[in-house]
């Protein structure tokens, strides 16, 4: 058939059941494939001790994605990101923007649960990074939302306080990157919430 009408070609190989054929590296990836890799990943010691790899969920082609720290204890139960208190606060603060969760994309840093919640370690999110910046590359949003420090200090590779950077607009990659409070923080500190509020109607007016 040749590659004289890329569509047929394409349409053909769905047909025998390829979802993907590899023109370049750069058009190698899909989400399916990269959760996969990220299911069988034992590059750090949290392969032990995770139940479920927390891969990320959402709309594969979000205008917006969100970028927490890592999955907690419910989340590590139900392979799912932000599905506990912190989870349903993300949900109110992403209605605050007019969509619904499964109209952006939801994810982590880390993919498996630190033991007891504690902060990532360097090397583990040396070792995670590259599943993150692949999501980021496929999904290609419009803008980013980094949740909490640690997620906005792995991306930019810096060591900064959320209360410094909260709010700031700046860009990864070219894309439009705005960090905000990470949902448990505003938990545990709820005069902060009327900050997360006024960073989801910037969000907002950002996608219009």
């Amino acid at each position: 058939m040749g590659m004289r009408d890329p569509r047929r070609f394409m349409n053909a190989l769905k047909d025998m059941g390829i979802d993907t054929y590899v023109f370049n590296k750069e058009s190698a990836s899909t989400l399916p494939l990269l959760q996969k890799q990220a299911k069988d990943c034992k590059k750090c010691g949290l392969a032990a001790t995770r139940r479920h790899v927390v891969f990320g969920e959402g709309d594969s082609k979000a205008r917006l994605v969100f970028v927490g720290e890592a999955p907690g204890e419910e989340e590590d139960l139900q392979g799912r990101p932000f599905v506990g208190r912190a989870g349903k606060l993300l949900d109110q603060l992403i209605e605050r923007i007019g969509l619904r969760r499964d109209e952006v994309y939801i994810c982590n840093i880390l993919k498996c649960r630190p033991p007891h919640n504690r902060d990532p370690e360097p090397g583990e999110v040396s070792a995670c990074k590259d599943y993150l910046l692949g999501q980021l590359e496929i999904i290609n949003p419009k803008i980013i939302c980094t949740l909490g420090r640690h997620a906005y200090n792995a991306l930019f590779e810096v060591d900064e306080r959320i209360t410094r950077i909260r709010g700031n607009l700046t860009k990864f990659k070219g894309t439009l990157l705005l960090p905000t409070y990470h949902p448990s923080f505003l938990l545990r500190n709820n005069e902060r919430t009327k900050e997360a509020w006024e960073d989801m109607e910037r969000l907002k007016q950002l996608l219009h």
